[in-house]
């Protein structure tokens, strides 16, 4: 199995503020969208509140440490390897969120989908620092801002060496 991330942050890391997202980017929400489809997502309990809901045509897993946590049509765990115990047999996986739980899947990613946004925007989540050293980009686009995206970003995709 591939473990992988898809996140957008910020020139500062941000990756939202007040469990909102901090821009509104309709070609990085596609990205997202066309990556995830028809595969297990897997996110922490802050971020299913902040989406309100779970994502269509996906296998939806949360992680909280609440036991007595439910949500209809979801997989509730209580670690982030206990997520990907569930998923052994898939082919890729994704890791959407948020920062507390990115910064503990991180050393089980193979591969990462970053939207690196160039904006300074307040955030109170952010994603984990890593060792470059440990990564390559293998696929880089550039995406200038315009009438419906307010910054400039670029998708990159890492894979770890």
């Amino acid at each position: 199995m591939i473990l992988s991330c898809v996140i957008a942050f910020g020139k500062n890391r941000g990756l939202g503020f007040g469990n909102k997202l901090p821009w509104h980017l309709p070609d990085d929400l596609k990205n997202f969208k066309d990556i995830t489809r028809g595969h297990t997502v897997i996110m922490g309990r802050k971020t299913y509140d902040s989406m309100g809901k779970l994502l269509p045509e996906r296998k939806n897993i949360i992680i909280t440490r609440d036991k007595s946590y439910k949500i209809p049509n979801a997989t509730i765990v209580h670690s982030v390897e206990d997520a990907i115990k569930e998923c052994k047999k898939e082919k890729e996986v994704f890791i959407i969120g948020g920062g507390e739980i990115l910064k503990l899947a991180l050393p089980y990613l193979n591969r990462m989908y970053l939207t690196h946004v160039e904006a300074e925007v307040p955030a109170d989540s952010f994603f984990p620092e890593f060792n470059i050293n440990e990564w390559k980009i293998i696929s880089e686009k550039f995406h200038p801002k315009d009438e419906k995206h307010p910054y400039n970003f670029t998708f990159k995709i890492y894979e770890k060496v």
